[in-house]
């Protein structure tokens, strides 16, 4: 678990894995504010390289869905924990509750894949 330190109004102004003197206070790595404050003091290219992997899996999950569609490999061919979570990816799609990754699917249509 971290250690957090706080300024005088109470907000994290540091974290540590080990107590320091500027961070005392045990926190749980499940704390919503712990990941708040981790979020908003994230420098810029995690940031990047968090959306640049984001824009990956949509296209590794294109790759599949080309895959599949010309044959080359069955959905059945793929381990169940990939299968679920293809499957899984797809019903968020949609119910457009994911966003649109690379902002090309100007008609949002979700292929189907049969088993």
């Amino acid at each position: 678990m971290p250690y957090v330190g706080r300024d005088e109004d109470g907000n994290i102004i540091a974290v540590s894995t080990n107590s320091s003197p500027l961070a005392t206070e045990l926190m749980s790595e499940d704390s919503v504010e712990l990941h708040s404050y981790l979020a908003q003091s994230s420098p810029p290219a995690v940031d990047a390289l968090a959306r640049s992997d984001q824009d990956l899996i949509r296209v590794v999950e294109d790759i599949i869905d080309t895959l599949i569609e010309k044959n080359v490999i069955r959905f059945t061919d793929l381990p169940e924990a990939a299968q679920h979570k293809l499957v899984h990816r797809r019903s968020l799609r949609r119910s457009q509750v994911a966003l649109d990754l690379l902002g090309e699917d100007e008609d949002k249509t979700i292929p189907v894949i049969k088993l």
